[in-house]
């Protein structure tokens, strides 16, 4: 439908899609400000006091995103504790790992660095959204700026833009990074993106153009080869990680598929490896936490301290250098969108 018949047939288009502020009234998580996001029967919600990180995504209904044992959190005192972090770690589609460390708590040069890093937990400044037409499309957008610095220390800007179109079955993340400060910068980043039930499930299936797939530890190894499908829950049963070499386009575009053809629903996830040239896999078939997570990311998952203590070059940001990453995220509604999606990834890659 264009914009006239949709007009025709609603007495306000927050009918059918909006984007509304919102905040949380109970338990860790009071407080906690966010934004809801409806574009028919795409849903997202975005985190306002966590770096506008999606906490939520579901498809008609269907949740897509995995959500860890404790829950929703406002801004407490776990959440850049050391190994406490793991009482705050809330999972969602997705948080923002990094940006001066990622991977386990660990300390260099005197310096503590807290799990999986500060900016998930950094609260946005300069929020705005908005929804509004432009031209025959309805715009919704949800922008703000996240800014991870210290006294003699890092000054490391994030602004970050959400959108998507009435209609569509995308939304867009752009991320644009800056160092403001005066001397080049480490910056580590990861995408942690964690799919769920019932989207996750045992009959699941990832198309993920891998080169080389390496396991991060013991307990990976020997699990390689299941890496493009679930298991069933198993009790107790340790994670799997794994460390992918992927294929690209010409022009570094990449993409990797989720599919649950059970449910006849799959998500595309879309990047461009320029900034982002590393990737990993996290699967966990345990009981209570199930769930995988799909992981573009500047470096490798095993940390700042194992870069130092390797000698490995980490990456670097000059001085009022910037970086910018676009990625979509899309669903794939009914077997001829998945099947369609299935054959241009393998013709590509």
């Amino acid at each position: 439908m264009n914009k006239n018949d949709i007009l025709k047939r609603v007495g306000n288009i927050q009918q059918l899609a909006y984007v509304r502020a919102i905040e949380y009234s109970e338990g860790r998580s009071s407080g906690l400000k966010a934004f809801d996001i409806k574009n028919g029967k795409l849903s997202l919600r975005a985190l306002v006091d966590k770096a506008l990180d999606v906490s939520e995504f579901s498809y008609a209904g269907v949740n897509i995103n995995f959500l860890s044992k404790p829950g929703l959190q406002g801004l407490g005192h776990y959440d850049t504790n050391g190994a406490e972090a793991g009482r705050s770690i809330m999972g969602g589609l997705f948080f923002t790992a990094g940006l001066e460390h990622f991977g386990a708590p660990c300390n260099v040069d005197g310096i503590d660095y807290p799990m999986h890093g500060r900016m998930r937990s950094t609260p946005a400044e300069h929020v705005s959204s908005d929804a509004f037409w432009n031209g025959e499309d309805y715009v919704l957008r949800v922008s703000g700026e996240m800014r991870e610095a210290a006294l003699f220390g890092e000054n490391l800007v994030l602004r970050r833009t959400i959108e998507t179109i009435y209609g569509s079955k995308t939304f867009t993340l752009t991320d644009e990074f800056e160092n403001q400060a005066f001397r080049d910068e480490v910056m580590m980043l990861l995408y942690h993106i964690n799919l769920g039930f019932p989207f996750l499930d045992e009959d699941s299936r990832f198309y993920i153009p891998t080169k080389k797939i390496t396991p991060r530890n013991s307990d990976a190894e020997g699990h390689e080869a299941d890496y493009n499908k679930m298991e069933a829950p198993k009790d107790n049963e340790p994670e799997y990680v794994f460390l992918h070499e992927l294929k690209t386009e010409a022009n570094l575009d990449t993409q990797v598929l989720a599919v649950n053809p059970n449910l006849k629903l799959g998500l595309k996830i879309s990047w461009n490896a320029k900034y982002l040239p590393c990737f990993m896999q996290w699967k966990s078939i345990a009981s209570g936490d199930y769930v995988v997570g799909l992981e573009p990311a500047n470096s490798l998952v095993h940390g700042r301290k194992w870069y130092v203590d390797n000698n490995q070059e980490l990456h670097k940001i000059k001085p009022f250098g910037r970086e910018k990453n676009v990625l979509q995220f899309t669903v794939l509604d009914g077997e001829n969108e998945i099947n369609d999606a299935i054959s241009a990834f393998e013709k590509k890659f």
